[in-house]
């Protein structure tokens, strides 16, 4: 009889400790999430400026300027990982393309709000870069977490799901920005 319920109080012990360790590992995903959502939002906020500054120098640039406004806009509809991640991934080669053409503008380069600007940018990014990949470290403990054995039975049996990767989905987006001034 104790041995059946020290067997008892053990199997119970165990599945509290793998429903907590899977809380635990959605709650940092949900978390590694938010700081790439704080970034994002960060750099989005720095955009207005930038245009602004860059307006007058890029006169001729104006369709990568709306492209980069409208998708600021487009920004606070999107709900999903997915939606999110294409929206970055846009916004980081209208970006790249600004950057790279103000290197023909030697006065906007010497602006010392758009070298400010630039700057904040660029940690911005590298912030961003660093959150997505602990957010996918996040992502990835969390969903092996559910598939291995026994804790894939405590799992289903809770109704934990797995979670989305943040990942590029274009290929667009995977290449480098080519600037052609000859046009």
């Amino acid at each position: 009889m104790w041995i059946a319920l020290i067997i008892v109080l053990l199997l119970i012990v165990v599945v509290i400790g793998m429903y907590n360790s899977l809380v635990r590992l959605r709650q940092k995903v949900k978390n590694s999430w938010s700081q790439i959502d704080v970034q994002l939002q960060r750099r989005f906020d720095l955009i207005p400026n930038l245009v602004e500054t860059v307006k007058g120098y890029m006169e001729h640039e104006k369709e990568v300027l709306t492209k980069v406004t409208e998708l600021r806009t487009s920004w606070a509809g999107a709900s999903s990982v997915a939606q999110k991640a294409e929206l970055d991934n846009q916004l980081s080669g209208a970006l790249k393309t600004i950057m790279a053409v103000s290197e023909n503008y030697p006065d906007l380069k010497a602006n010392q709000n758009f070298s400010e600007l630039q700057q904040e940018l660029q940690n911005t990014e590298n912030k961003i870069s660093f959150s997505r990949q602990f957010y996918n470290d996040s992502v990835t403990m969390y969903n092996t977490k559910l598939e291995v054995f026994p804790s894939n039975i405590i799992a289903s049996m809770f109704g934990f799901k797995a979670e989305e990767l943040f990942k590029v989905e274009s290929e667009e987006a995977r290449k480098n920005v080519k600037v052609d001034f000859d046009k």
